[in-house]
């Protein structure tokens, strides 16, 4: 069974930067899309940005394009996150899923079979 856990959250000052890491285990294969979303209090959770393990291309929310990068390290079977020009708006958990690969980016949350327990970014203003 396939396991993700999320790593690399914390507290940030505006304009900082963090890097999230999620380390994958269990039954994984390359045919494989793997994301992170996050959730803010009281809203709903939401698509941050996409990557196809074989590959790699890359898919982002408008609202992190230019901001974010999303990459694979084949080798150590791990997702991760870079963020820069962190605002308090991207406060949130931020979680890493995975679902089968396909060739169109799916941003729902329903389309994701596998989720890791999430990591928390503080933004301070």
């Amino acid at each position: 069974q396939v396991q993700l856990v999320e790593s690399g959250g914390g507290l940030v000052q505006a304009g900082g930067s963090l890097r999230l890491s999620c380390a994958a285990s269990g039954g994984t294969n390359d045919r494989r899309t793997m994301a992170w979303f996050r959730q803010a209090p009281g809203k709903e959770r939401e698509f941050v940005a996409a990557i196809t393990w074989i590959g790699g291309r890359t898919y982002y929310a408008d609202s992190v394009k230019g901001r974010f990068t999303i990459s694979r390290d084949n080798a150590k079977n791990t997702l991760y996150l870079q963020m820069n020009s962190l605002k308090p708006e991207d406060t949130a958990v931020y979680y890493c899923a995975q679902r089968p690969f396909s060739f169109t980016f799916y941003t729902g949350e329903r389309d994701y079979s596998y989720w890791g327990q999430g990591t928390q970014v503080t933004v301070s203003s």
